[in-house]
């Protein structure tokens, strides 16, 4: 299994924002579900439109069964109130283009991120990365590994800080300025 890192630079997600948009709506909110939320991609892929319409997601975690409410961050409430206003509550938020309202599939998720990631020259990207950079941006912001590690339901804060990139900045970091 690769290790995937979180795209630490705003204006990389910003460009990425603007590419995926252009090429397609589903795969931007995708992006952007993900970056928000912290959620893991099998959890994502499992919403549907009546889950937008609370200031929250309640959900079980596909992964470890353990129930988890999240709130929603202003800005990804005003892009689902956008992106599901045609949409039947029963629909699933990111529906795959073959079947009847199903979702798209993981390797797809894992396609999408990946042309994105080409066009940008980014290595090391995989479906993990959209909660990788929702971490790394939360622990930037708040500097709260704490909460971070109940969003993610980690085990130890040094689990959550290897798992967002901190602990890589930081050996970079300290690299870049040791002297013999």
């Amino acid at each position: 299994m690769n290790f995937v890192q979180p795209i630490r630079d705003p204006e990389l997600i910003r460009a990425i924002k603007i590419y995926l948009r252009e090429k397609s709506y589903r795969n931007y909110m995708l992006f952007v579900t993900g970056i928000n939320s912290g959620l893991r991609i099998s959890d994502i892929l499992e919403l549907r439109v009546s889950d937008t319409k609370k200031p929250y997601f309640n959900l079980t975690e596909i992964k470890t069964k353990k129930k988890k409410r999240i709130e929603m961050t202003p800005g990804l409430r005003k892009e689902f109130k956008e992106y599901v206003k045609d949409k039947e509550d029963y629909e699933f938020l990111f529906k795959s283009r073959e079947g009847v309202n199903k979702p798209i599939g993981r390797s797809m998720a894992y396609k999408i991120l990946r042309d994105a990631a080409s066009q940008f020259g980014l290595d090391d990207i995989g479906t993990h990365t959209l909660r990788k950079t929702f971490g790394y941006h939360f622990y930037k912001q708040y500097k709260n590994v704490a909460i971070l590690q109940k969003i993610f339901n980690h085990s130890d804060p040094k689990i959550t800080l290897m798992y967002i990139g901190i602990d890589q900045d930081e050996m970079d970091k300290a690299m870049k300025g040791f002297k013999i």
